[in-house]
């Protein structure tokens, strides 16, 4: 077994139906993709409906597994309500959604207009909670155990320059996760999320870098495991989390960066010093307390 194949068994989400928001490319396909294979009925969704068909029709092909493509902007509580009856009219029921919809792009905060931290903000703050609640209203009226999970990021903890709100929306949606999974888990509802780190997808990561900046600033040189995530290793967590397997953890959020995330240690630039330099530095230190003096 290798980090590129599926972690589940097979039919390990079979009679579930799940919602993923962003389905229509990227982790979200992905997602969605690994989901069908593991038994489950996907309803995915954005604004493209033309993006979403091309999509269903070939995942539908490559799984074998039923998909529903329903467009929808998260930011609209009608469309998304659309969503939720459409899915409960095909399949029968809901059990489990994704929130992945998400709007960014890299900028000096003084360049942005208002409109343009709106429309980050809409998307991955707002448009999460309003999914959430309607599914959460929809679950607690019919008695439903349902599941979220929420794709943040590493910087709703840590803060990140340049990517402020972006930062600010995924900040609230990760206080949001453990503040729902509180209330909710007398009614049988778990809600968790995952906090990737670099997960190469072509369209968001050729807005967000351009190709001399993506060579200049490469991620692998700053990942303690020296390389960006594979598509399927977030599917299998995600898999996971929308399982039953999964049943006794709530409230949580899983790093999945390659330990980009602990690159904040004070001393964690010493990985750039050689060998030959370490022998330095031992020699020095022998060397001084040799002559009295005690290391500081």
């Amino acid at each position: 077994m290798i980090f590129s194949e599926g972690m589940l068994r097979d039919g390990a989400l079979e009679n579930k139906t799940i919602i993923v928001t962003g389905g229509g490319t990227g982790l979200g396909k992905s997602m969605a993709a690994y989901f069908l294979r593991l038994g489950a009925n996907v309803v995915i969704c954005s604004r493209k409906f033309a993006v979403l068909e091309e999509t269903a029709a070939e995942l539908a092909q490559i799984t074998g597994g039923k998909i529903l493509p329903v467009a929808c902007d998260v930011r609209n509580t009608e469309q998304i309500e659309n969503v939720i009856a459409k899915s409960v009219e095909v399949f029968g029921r809901v059990d489990g959604l994704v929130n992945n919809s998400a709007g960014n792009f890299i900028s000096p905060t003084e360049r942005l207009s208002y409109k343009a931290v709106d429309t980050v903000v809409d998307i991955v703050l707002r448009g999460t909670y309003y999914f959430t609640l309607a599914l959460g209203k929809y679950w607690i009226d019919n008695n439903i155990k349902g599941t979220v999970l929420n794709i943040v990021t590493t910087y709703a903890t840590t803060g990140s320059g340049w990517v402020v709100p972006s930062a600010m929306a995924k900040a609230g949606v990760l206080t949001m996760t453990k503040s729902l999974a509180f209330e909710w888990a007398r009614h049988g509802i778990r809600l968790n999320a995952i906090a990737p780190g670099p997960f190469p997808t072509k369209g968001a990561w050729d807005r967000l870098f351009p190709e001399e900046l993506a060579k200049k600033f490469s991620f692998e040189n700053r990942i303690p495991l020296a390389r960006t995530g594979e598509h399927q290793e977030l599917a299998n967590l995600a898999a996971y989390l929308v399982s039953d397997f999964s049943a006794y953890m709530t409230g949580q959020v899983v790093t999945l960066d390659g330990g980009e995330v602990l690159a904040a240690g004070q001393f964690n630039f010493l990985k750039e010093v050689t060998d030959d330099q370490w022998d330095a530095i031992e020699d020095q230190i022998k060397s001084a307390t040799r002559g009295g003096k005690s290391p500081e």
